[in-house]
């Protein structure tokens, strides 16, 4: 079994987002593809398996701590190792707990996915959400998934320092903390906490800009936005709101590759 370090959303070796790749002969179980993600440590490690037979693929994420339904940087990863690998078609299918996920790729690399839009609803912070961020919110939403918090400037968006103790005991999967860019380049900035799941803060969170994107589509009217999410890592994701589905596109580096031994 063949097993990869991808740099996620990124052009740059050791920024962007860390996925683990397992590319799998054969099928396996829950509870070994959990311990192979504890022993990557990264915030997902994607597991597919057959790799050979055309598509759609079988593809599942895990984090250090549990199964996710959908991640973007592992699914832009396990693109890139199929792309970088082997002969496959300019469009890829991957079968998940999301549904069907189309992937392409153009001419100069950049890799778009096609994803669910999980549009937010505005709610009420929960209790101790507010405090445990640490924050002065000018908006609060929820979807299936996450809670969403506006802030009132990128400044705020970099200083924001979570008690993650705290922000564990807020029953979502994660939180967004977003606002407007003030720097070229970029429509909008985020950072995103998800230490229920295991990952205090994702460096780069492709399922995150599924809410992001149509947030602030409707926000500064523009469906083709530039997403900067300002983790120490840092990385990009561009996005396109097409009616209930989001382009997600960016760019992949591989690290290390290697074989499993158990």
């Amino acid at each position: 079994m063949l097993v990869y370090t991808v740099d996620s959303f990124t052009d740059e070796f050791f920024k962007g987002n860390p996925a683990g790749v397992c590319v799998l002969g054969n099928p396996v179980s829950d509870a070994w593809m959990q311990s192979v993600a504890a022993e990557m440590r990264h915030s997902e490690t994607a597991f597919l398996l057959g790799a050979g037979d055309g598509g759609p693929y079988p593809l599942r994420w895990f984090t250090p701590m549990t199964e996710v339904a959908l991640c973007g940087h592992a699914t832009l990863a396990t693109a890139h190792v199929l792309y970088s690998t082997g002969t496959v078609p300019e469009t890829l299918e991957f079968s998940t707990k999301s549904g069907i996920l189309s992937v392409t790729r153009d001419k100069y690399g950049l890799i778009s996915m096609d994803f669910p839009a999980k549009v937010l609803q505005a709610a009420s912070p929960p209790e101790g959400l507010i405090a445990a961020l640490g924050v002065k919110p000018v908006w609060t939403g929820k979807n299936v998934w996450d809670y969403l918090v506006e802030v009132e400037s990128e400044e705020a968006v970099l200083a924001t320092a979570p008690d993650f103790r705290a922000l564990e005991a807020v029953d979502a999967r994660g939180v967004i903390v977003t606002a407007r860019a003030s720097r070229a380049g970029a429509d909008y900035v985020s950072r995103f906490f998800a230490p229920r799941v295991g990952v205090p803060e994702d460096p780069v969170t492709g399922s995150a800009h599924c809410a992001l994107a149509p947030y602030w589509s409707a926000k500064l009217g523009s469906e083709r936005l530039v997403g900067a999410q300002l983790s120490q890592r840092g990385g990009v994701v561009r996005t396109t709101v097409r009616g209930d589905r989001v382009e997600l596109a960016g760019n992949a580096m591989t690290v290390l590759s290697g074989e499993l031994h158990v």
